[in-house]
Parts: structure tokens; sequence; C-alpha cells
């Protein structure tokens, strides 16, 4: 027989189980649609500096 406590620790297994399946649904999802060329970094480069239609934008302190 089944205890209060016993069907708990079922519940909590079985939402933990969807919680991980959840996020690698999500992260396979982010895979293809990186595979298929659907994301972009918008990122200039590390130091973010601003580009003008590509170029790198340089600013002059002279």
């Amino acid at each position: 027989m089944r205890t209060g406590g016993e069907n708990s620790l079922n519940h909590v297994k079985a939402s933990a189980a969807m919680t991980v399946l959840l996020l690698l649904l999500f992260l396979l999802l982010l895979v293809g649609a990186s595979a298929l060329g659907l994301t972009a970094d918008t990122r200039d480069s590390a130091d973010w500096k601003p580009t003008d239609d590509g170029r790198r934008w340089r600013s002059r302190t002279c």
C-alpha cells in the first residue's frame, strides 16, 4: 500500500523529469534553428564597437 509520502515523492520525480525533458526540447529547438541558419550573432565584437554597414566605426581623438 502506498503512503502519502511515497506518492508525493513520485510526483516530485515526475515533475523533475518533465522539467529536464522540456529543457532538452528547448535546446534541441535552438540547435535546429542554428543549423538552419535562423539565428544570428548581433554582437560586433568583444569590445562592442559600433559598425556602419559592417565597417568598424573609428573615433578620431585628435
